[in-house]
Formats: structure tokens, C-alpha cells, sequence
């Protein structure tokens, strides 16, 4: 008399195995859904874990990492590397460069004396093309007012500068070393470079050493020093080797 029943009376038999593998087969999909559901959850607990470790780490580096900023700066600042430092000069050079003005300063009271009051020496921090600076040498040429670097010396210029600045620093060494004294200078060739006049300048200021009781000693193949200088040591060569003998008259 129930049309629902009778429609379902009429309806093919269930199929009861089928039925059994699906309920099996969902059965396992719970049982994997819980254990990825398990899983998802001890990974949440250890990343909640290494998150906070990585928040202490974050803070402890943070004052590590602005004392780290602080000394990069400065030793690429040292290193002449930094931006900040305009003219690529070195820390060692900066220190030098205080040095090398006293230098340049004592060696001009000579070089005055050897260029017969043309030529004075003075400290440049200018950068050499795109290289580094601090320890560059100019000179100033009292013939034309200029300064000038000192590569456009002539050879015999070239000479007498350098020995000016050799007994510069020979002087500044003594001046600060606790009253140490450079009692001997060998001054090694470079006087065949220059004229009469020039040379007579030079050996005049290598006297005033003597006279400062110095002794200096001048190696050089040039004839008419010998005729200038009295205490001689020649060294004469011959097929069994060379031998030394001694020459001149006086001290």
C-alpha cells in the first residue's frame, strides 16, 4: 500500500561486497588523513619551537652584527677601500705621511743648499691617476712659482734630490731615536749625472757632514772625483780577480 516501499522493493538488489570494500577503503583514508593530521601537528610544534629559537638568535646577533658593520667600516676605511675615504689613502700611509712631511722638511734645508735655492720639497696627498695616495713628493721650483712632481726632474736633479732626502730622513731618524746617531753614509753613484757647478754644491753639503763628524763614503767610477776627494779606496780589476788598494793623501 506504501508507494516508497514498493518502489524500493523494486530496486536491484545492494551490492554488499562493494559496499563493504568502499567503507574499507574510507576507513583507510581516515586513518591516513589522522595520521598526516598527527604529523602536520608535530611539525607545527617544532617549527613553533625553532621559531622562537630563531627569534633569540635574531636578537643576540642583532648588537653582533652593528659591532660587525662598525669594524667593516672602519678596516675598509684602514684598507683605503671605503667610499668614505676620498683618496684611497691607507692607514699606514696617513701615518707615513706625517713622517714624510718632517722628512721633506729636513731634506729641503739641503736641497735648497745642492739647487742653489731653486728647488724645495713638499708633501702631496694627491691621488696618482686612479691608484692611492699619501705619499707622493712634489717640488716647488722657485724659478717659476709652481709646484711640480718630482718625475720632471732632470737626471742630475733627480740625483741631489735623493740624497736630500736621504740625509733628510738620516736626520729625522737621528732627531727620534733616543739620541741614536748615523755616524756613517755611503752615497752609491749618480754623480756622473751632474755638472761642475752642481757637483760642488753637493760635495760642499757632503762636507758639512764631515765637519758634523760624519763620515761619508762615495762609490763612483767619475774621474774628477778623484782629484776632489783625498781618502781613497780603488778597487782595480785583473784576470786573477779584483784587488783594493789605497789612494790619496789625506782625510
Amino acid at each position: 500500500a506504501e508507494a516508497e516501499t514498493t518502489a524500493a522493493a523494486g530496486q536491484p538488489s545492494a551490492d554488499l561486497q562493494a559496499a563493504e570494500q568502499a567503507a574499507s577503503a574510507a576507513g583507510r583514508r581516515v586513518r591516513e588523513a589522522g595520521s598526516a593530521r598527527d604529523a602536520a601537528r608535530r611539525r607545527c610544534t617544532e617549527l613553533d619551537r625553532l621559531t622562537h629559537r630563531a627569534g633569540g638568535s635574531v636578537r643576540r646577533l642583532g648588537p653582533l652584527r652593528e659591532e660587525y658593520d662598525r669594524v667593516a667600516r672602519l678596516a675598509t676605511l684602514a684598507a683605503g677601500t671605503s667610499a668614505d675615504n676620498e683618496r684611497k689613502m691607507r692607514l699606514e700611509s696617513y701615518v707615513l705621511a706625517a713622517r714624510l712631511e718632517q722628512v721633506a722638511a729636513a731634506a729641503t734645508t739641503r736641497l735648497q743648499r745642492m739647487s742653489s735655492g731653486r728647488y724645495t720639497l713638499v708633501h702631496s696627498d694627491d691621488r696618482a691617476g686612479r691608484g692611492r695616495s699619501g705619499l707622493g713628493l712634489h717640488v716647488v721650483d722657485a724659478w717659476t712659482g709652481r709646484e711640480r712632481d718630482t718625475a720632471t726632474l732632470s737626471g742630475g736633479e733627480t740625483f741631489f734630490a735623493s740624497l736630500a732626502l736621504a740625509l733628510g730622513l738620516a736626520d729625522v731618524v737621528t732627531d727620534e731615536a733616543g739620541g741614536v746617531r748615523l755616524d756613517t753614509l755611503f752615497i752609491d753613484e749618480g754623480f756622473g749625472s751632474l755638472d761642475d757647478q752642481t757637483l760642488d754644491e753637493v760635495l760642499d753639503v757632503l762636507d758639512s757632514l764631515r765637519e758634523r763628524d760624519r763620515s761619508v763614503g762615495i762609490v763612483s767610477h767619475v774621474a774628477d772625483l778623484r782629484r776632489r776627494i783625498h781618502a781613497q779606496l780603488e778597487v782595480v780589476k785583473g784576470r786573477s780577480g779584483s784587488v783594493v788598494r789605497q789612494g790619496g793623501g789625506g782625510g
